[in-house]
């Protein structure tokens, strides 16, 4: 007699059950939902009226432009197309040290109570309106400038950018550079600083740890931890500085010239002073060669937001979002 033995009964696994959305979650993704499609919706109306309104601009017989004057729009946009990129290069150069430095030293030297009173002075510098700095630039800092640039002439004036003759006034595009990297600071500190304090705090025992000093644990674990962040924080000053409208206008003359001399009284201007400067007095098609002018800062701005993303996402390991 044989007995047969059955296996195991082989039981199918239940099928997960789903989380149930509640209404808030359903409310807030919708919500999020709807205001990244009104970001991009309005970027491409932006975008769109710019081109629309600009074509007038690129036609080939401007005599009837008062704007153009009979030359081209390209020979007339590059001047002040090189003067924002100039202006916004130095003030970057002379902003993002000071914004790293002064954010090492709230976040990992400062004693708590003085960081944070100082942290408060720094963010309450981004609440001033540009036309306090324009008219500060003008009125204070450029006449104290004068002496300095002076100085610079005599000593450094081989150098093709100190040469030739200095200003009398302190205007010059060194001086809107200098008010640009102090409007730009508070953004690029407060984002450095938010970055560094981020950094995991057994990365920075562990090379403490290890005998490393304060500020080779900085350069071991915090700034490369902190790469995109830094990079974030200047690729966001720079767009500012890349629009700052106002303090520019006040502190320099509206000239269409390209020279690197950074002491002259005649300096390029950028392209949102002279849309400032010469909109009132716009008419007809010279209104379309000023919103050109706008559709090409807008290309730069997008250009270097696509760059600086580019430069973080090679980054990402080091983000302070993972």
């Amino acid at each position: 007699m044989t007995t047969t033995t059955t296996g195991p009964e082989t039981t199918r696994p239940s099928a997960e059950p789903r989380a149930v959305r509640r209404v808030g979650d359903r409310v807030f993704s919708g919500t999020a939902l709807a205001a990244g499609i009104i970001i991009l919706v309005t970027l491409a109306a932006v975008a769109v009226f710019l081109i629309v309104q600009s074509i007038p601009a690129f036609k080939a017989d401007t005599s009837n432009n008062h704007i153009l004057e009979g030359q081209s729009f390209i020979s007339w946009v590059w001047p002040f197309v090189f003067g924002t990129l100039y202006a916004s290069a130095i003030a970057l150069i002379v902003a993002a040290p000071l914004a790293i430095g002064i954010a090492l030293f709230i976040s990992h030297y400062a004693p708590r109570k003085i960081a944070g009173v100082l942290g408060y002075i720094i963010d309450l510098l981004a609440a001033v309106p540009s036309v306090v700095f324009g008219l500060w630039g003008a009125l204070t800092f450029a006449p104290m400038l004068v002496p300095f640039y002076k100085w610079l002439n005599t000593n450094l004036g081989w150098i093709p950018i100190f040469g030739g003759t200095p200003s009398g006034t302190g205007k010059t595009i060194l001086t809107a550079s200098l008010v640009l990297a102090v409007m730009i600071l508070p953004i690029m500190t407060a984002i450095c600083r938010e970055v560094f304090l981020q950094t995991p705090k057994l990365h920075e025992e562990a090379a403490l740890a290890l005998g490393a000093t304060r500020w080779e644990m900085i350069r071991m674990a915090v700034l490369p931890f902190a790469h995109s962040g830094m990079v974030s924080g200047a690729m966001l000053g720079l767009g500012r500085a890349l629009g700052e409208t106002m303090a520019v206008t006040l502190v320099l003359s509206p000239l269409g010239i390209v020279t690197f001399n950074l002491l002259n009284p005649e300096n390029p201007t950028t392209i949102p002073a002279i849309i400032a400067l010469r909109f009132p007095e716009a008419h007809d098609e010279g209104v379309n060669t000023l919103i050109a002018a706008g559709l090409i800062l807008f290309i730069v701005t997008f250009a270097v937001n696509f760059v600086a993303r580019w430069i973080v996402s090679r980054r990402a390991e080091f983000s302070g979002a993972n």
